[in-house]
């Protein structure tokens, strides 16, 4: 690698050390002794904020109090960066404590004004579609924090006009249609749930069960959602309602094209019954066929009683 890649990579591998010596550089990157001494020479030039300790047992430090030290990006990778950060206006909670006009106001600090000058031109033309969320997430920071550490909360929430408990480790949050979600498996049953955070109303730690690795949960929507009894679907729709699958669709579900067919293959659980009947009637006509059958009466029922309400209105 090239000296700018290098040092670029040397700031991202120093970031979590509080010490190193040159012999760590040597090796790492194989270079000479004087290569190494430029190098840090360079980086105490980018502002890297580091001293060296003399003597036999030697070695270079860095401040316990420093800020992160400095990525170098291309213009490219800046303006994604600046695009990606400002979709975050979209949602009323986030699991950060950040300000959206300040984080802009660093990155500019960072442009000549030219380039500043170019991002705010393109910030009138250029948008990332997100869906606006006005729902405050009280504890979608806590939820964050437990799902990183691992660890089980007891949680109460908020569903259908009544409270519910829950003995739950998360490990998943996510964001979709201008809501957050988090997904965790509760530990008395096993099985996996999808919660709105913003139905989340308290959230402690529970020192009771014994929680598992992160890396226990990463399975197939199969595995983790689909219970006991659970019905299996198969919905035929146009290339239209293709399109409003891509807009909005659930981890059991998946698209299929076959012979220029499109099928929505999936699965409900107990229960969940008129919740997907519902969301396959926002398909309207491009759906083409429904299996099984029970799924399109049901659907069909919905659809004459709506029909009946409209011609009362």
């Amino acid at each position: 690698m090239n000296k700018s890649e290098r040092l670029n990579d040397l700031m991202l591998f120093l970031n979590d050390k509080n010490s190193f010596n040159l012999k760590d550089l040597m090796e790492r990157y194989t270079i000479s002794k004087s290569t190494a001494l430029r190098d840090v020479r360079s980086l105490e030039e980018m502002g890297m904020p580091l001293f060296s300790q003399s003597g036999r047992n030697g070695y270079f430090g860095l401040l316990q109090n420093r800020l992160l030290s400095p990525i170098v990006f291309d213009t490219d990778e800046v303006f994604a960066l600046y695009f990606s950060m400002i979709t975050l206006r979209a949602y009323e909670t986030t699991p950060f404590h950040l300000s959206i006009e300040k984080l802009k106001r660093k990155f500019e600090k960072c442009l000549s004004a030219e380039k500043v000058a170019t991002l705010h031109k393109i910030e009138k033309v250029f948008s990332l579609g997100s869906t606006q969320q006005k729902n405050h997430c009280h504890f979608l920071k806590d939820i964050l924090h437990f799902a990183l550490e691992e660890k089980v909360c007891d949680i109460k929430y908020q569903k259908n006009n009544a409270i519910h408990q829950h003995t739950i480790q998360f490990f998943n949050i996510s964001a979709a249609y201008g809501q957050w979600y988090a997904t965790g498996c509760h530990v008395e049953t096993g099985h996996t749930h999808v919660f709105r955070c913003d139905k989340v109303l308290d959230v402690k730690e529970n020192f009771v069960y014994p929680s598992r690795p992160v890396a226990d949960f990463i399975k197939s929507p199969a595995i983790l959602y689909k219970n006991p009894g659970a019905t299996d679907f198969e919905v035929m729709v146009s290339k239209k309602g293709a399109d409003i699958f891509q807009k909005e669709h659930y981890p059991s579900m998946t698209l299929c094209l076959n012979d220029e067919t499109f099928t929505i293959r999936g699965f409900y659980n107990i229960g969940e019954e008129n919740f997907i009947a519902a969301y396959f009637l926002g398909y309207g006509d491009t759906i083409l066929s429904i299996q099984p059958a029970p799924l399109k009466k049901l659907i069909l029922d919905k659809l004459n009683v709506y029909t009946t309400y409209l011609s009362n209105l």
